[in-house]
């Protein structure tokens, strides 16, 4: 069975294609088999990352280790019984299509409450919640008070998860590793960051998720978006000379992976 990593949130501009991309193309190259759903049908931002990446390979003569993806299979209405969703019919009937192929499935989640989401949410092994360094992104976890000390209580989206969690355990599974990435984190020490630093300490036993270092704000990532290229990708289409910030979000990635601690994966890059 292949471990199911779910990337997800429910707000947009977190970052999750970017992490999504380069989760999923940093395993291929490490020598696994990875196999990729999109479930924002409206703007499939991780699909047109990845085909750009198939024009500028084919288009330079290269071949670089490279997930694989496929669009989320249509059900027919007249399949799925009275009372059921068909959407959960759709998501099911995509990774069990790229499950015994591939060692990973990812799957990158809207920025958006949606049934398919909530679906992908019951699946994950592993769910990754990028999270932007603030306290407006930190309110989708948790409801806190106005100086920023007390949690009052969780959220709209930690009230999904917990509900997703409840399903696994019906279905006799595993609870899902949750790992909270710590998105665009700023590189100055503001007391705003500190303060988030503890929030999310604070919240993560109390609602069971682990912390992890995501990627800071760089340039590197819009540029490499149309090409289709990640991080790890730059030395093998002529770049022999990498600035210090592309060294660091290199290391960042490291990090990150490493954070994850997925089965198997010993990060040698």
């Amino acid at each position: 069975m292949a471990h199911i990593i779910v990337v997800g949130n429910e707000k947009g501009g977190a970052g999750k294609s970017t992490v999504s991309m380069h989760i999923a193309t940093a395993l291929a190259r490490l020598g696994f088999k990875v196999g990729v759903l999109d479930l924002d049908l409206r703007q499939k931002s991780l699909v047109r990352y990845l085909q750009n990446r198939a024009r500028f390979l084919s288009s330079e003569n290269r071949d670089l280790p490279s997930p694989t993806w496929i669009d989320l299979p249509e059900v027919n209405p007249d399949d799925v019984p009275e009372g059921e969703n068909p959407n959960d019919y759709r998501i099911a009937n995509g990774v069990s299509a790229l499950e015994s192929d591939n060692d990973f499935v990812l799957i990158d989640c809207p920025g958006s409450h949606t049934r398919l989401a909530q679906a992908a949410h019951a699946m994950a092994d592993t769910l990754v919640t990028p999270l932007n360094d603030s306290f407006v992104d930190f309110d989708l976890l948790a409801r806190i008070d106005h100086d920023s000390e007390k949690i009052l209580g969780p959220s709209v989206y930690a009230e999904m998860v917990w509900t997703a969690r409840q399903l696994r355990a019906k279905a006799g599974l595993k609870p899902a590793d949750w790992v909270v990435l710590r998105n665009r984190v700023g590189a100055q020490q503001m007391i705003n960051k500190a303060k988030m630093e503890q929030a999310l300490a604070k919240l993560a036993k109390r609602i069971g998720f682990r912390v992890a270092p995501g990627f800071s704000e760089r340039v590197v990532f819009r540029e490499l978006f149309p090409r289709g290229l990640t991080l790890l990708d730059l030395r093998d289409v002529g770049v022999r000379s990498l600035s210090i910030s592309n060294v660091a979000a290199r290391q960042e990635l490291r990090d990150l992976l490493k954070a994850l601690d997925l089965p198997g994966v010993k990060v040698k890059f």
